[in-house]
């Protein structure tokens, strides 16, 4: 990675240079004096803009670099656990503090209900206190939510800590598509694979090792679930020196002054002046013109600058929303369930959880690859059909001989998954400005996560109710039919901007 990468505040456009002014004494009529003019603008974007071609990217303070990319990995890290552990010892917490299978569904459902209630939230925060504050509380909401949910001594104490963490969880899934449209607007590809990639890798590792680290501190289940906010806690401190870039890592307001010439009698002086670039006003003044002793000045105004897209008449949003939600129930699900599912068929407890892990782990190098692959592509309906494939096939193997394939199923099913960074791309993908991905990115995730709720508690009420994984198998995959259709329609080559 390059020691200064640009990034482009999308809701700015570079000042006006010199060389942008017409010459003072091009269009002269013969005669006259010349003149005395000085420019000083406040750039902001209008609609025009957004269609223009890319303008020079802001430098990025080289101090903000480390702490960035450090912040996105750690983040992403804590981005699961707090859900994967739980699913890995499920039965025992449910006997703990004795759950209903009922119950317990509302224990699975809990993450999406959180994601959609706090998610919406994200983008009003972020504007008050800036995307980097907004998820270094997020970071240490999880670690509260984890350090107290070991605590709890009922089910509702239980649910209430597990919120606070998920509430953490969900301002941050809904800020990681801002953070690097703002800070690495030129690899938005690679940098959402690289925090696809450490959430994938979060979501294994606790998946596969809770279980045998309950079992060496003593078996109890509150030991393994609490042991997850130690990395909670580190992922906050990448954080801290960023609380203060309110602006996205910018150099700052860039100040041009071309110098000034004189000639003759006319004291004749050119500049750009105090040429800056201000996020958030909408004035543009293409500056102030003066001829002659006394004569009027007068000042160009540019339109308002336009606001942010209305995401919710565009039918791209809505079907990006509604397969963010599809896809996420189907991770819910399997986070929360697949374990008892595999335990059920006979499989130990602990290779249950080396199972799921090995469904989140396949979207290590899958969640690097596809936003990559994604970004180069005009539709990405291509990679949706080949997804929800693979999740098809892991459905059906599942419901035939869960045990006899269960790790051919569990590949088939962490392929499926990686439907997740696929979403998160596409959101970048589906908007021109800055101002549009904080809208499309808490549109699609508050959406798609009310659509996800009931998954997970309608697979337990069937679990409970049938006897048996049959109906719950079903279901899941039934889902992936219109997962597939609405990710085709998600995935076509076009903007929000473009149907607002």
């Amino acid at each position: 990675m390059p020691d200064e990468p640009k990034t482009l505040d999308p809701a700015a456009r570079p000042a006006a240079t010199a060389g942008d002014s017409p010459a003072p004494d091009r269009d002269r009529p013969a005669g006259t004096a010349p003149r005395d003019t000085e420019a000083t603008t406040v750039t902001q974007a209008t609609p025009e803009a957004s269609a223009a071609p890319a303008a020079p990217a802001v430098p990025v303070h080289r101090r903000f670099l480390v702490p960035v990319v450090l912040g996105l990995v750690l983040a992403a890290l804590n981005l699961r656990p707090a859900i994967t552990s739980l699913g890995a010892l499920l039965e025992e917490v449910s006997e703990g503090l004795h759950m209903s299978g009922s119950v317990a569904g509302v224990l699975t459902s809990v993450p999406p209900l959180c994601f959609a209630v706090f998610g919406i939230t994200a983008p009003r925060l972020a504007r008050r206190f800036g995307p980097a504050a907004v998820v270094c509380a997020g970071m240490a909401a999880i670690f509260a939510g984890l350090v107290l949910r070991p605590l709890a001594g009922g089910t509702a104490a239980f649910l209430a800590a597990s919120a606070l963490a998920l509430m953490g969880i969900a301002v941050s899934n809904v800020l990681m598509p801002v953070i690097v449209k703002r800070y690495f607007p030129d690899r938005v590809g690679t940098m959402t694979g690289l925090y696809s990639m450490a959430l994938a890798l979060g979501t294994s590792v606790a998946a596969a090792a809770t279980v045998p680290m309950t079992d060496a501190l003593g078996g109890d289940w509150r030991l393994g679930l609490g042991v997850w906010a130690v990395l909670a806690a580190l992922a906050v401190l990448p954080w801290l020196p960023l609380l203060r870039d309110r602006d996205g890592g910018r150099a700052g307001a860039s100040r041009t002054d071309n110098g000034a010439s004189h000639t003759g009698a006319g004291a004749f002086r050119t500049g750009t002046g105090a040429s800056r670039t201000e996020v958030g006003s909408p004035r543009t003044d293409t500056g102030a013109s003066r001829t002659g002793g006394g004569a009027p000045r007068t000042e160009a105004k540019a339109p308002a600058q336009a606001a942010a897209p209305r995401v919710t008449r565009s039918r791209t949003a809505w079907a990006l929303g509604a397969f963010f939600g599809l896809q996420a129930t189907g991770a819910y699900i399997t986070m929360g369930w697949m374990p008892q599912i595999f335990r059920d068929a006979g499989v130990p407890a602990s290779t249950a959880g080396v199972l799921l892990a090995v469904t989140m782990v396949m979207g290590v190098p899958l969640a690097f690859v596809i936003p990559r692959l994604a970004t180069r592509m005009k539709t990405q309906g291509p990679i949706v059909v080949a997804l929800a494939l693979c999740g098809l096939g892991g459905y059906t193997g599942l419901f035939l001989a869960p045990a006899a394939g269960a790790w051919v199923w569990a590949v088939l099913l962490g392929v499926s998954n990686c439907a997740f960074p696929l979403a998160l791309t596409m959101i970048g993908l589906r908007s021109r400005t800055g101002a549009g991905v904080v809208r499309l990115s808490a549109f699609a995730q508050s959406v798609g996560y009310l659509i996800s709720i009931p998954g997970p508690l309608l697979v337990g009420v069937l679990y409970q109710h049938s006897g048996g994984w049959g109906l719950p198998i079903a279901l899941m995959g039934g889902l992936m039919v219109p997962q597939m259709i609405v990710g085709i329609l998600a995935g076509r080559d076009r903007t929000v901007e473009d149907e607002c």
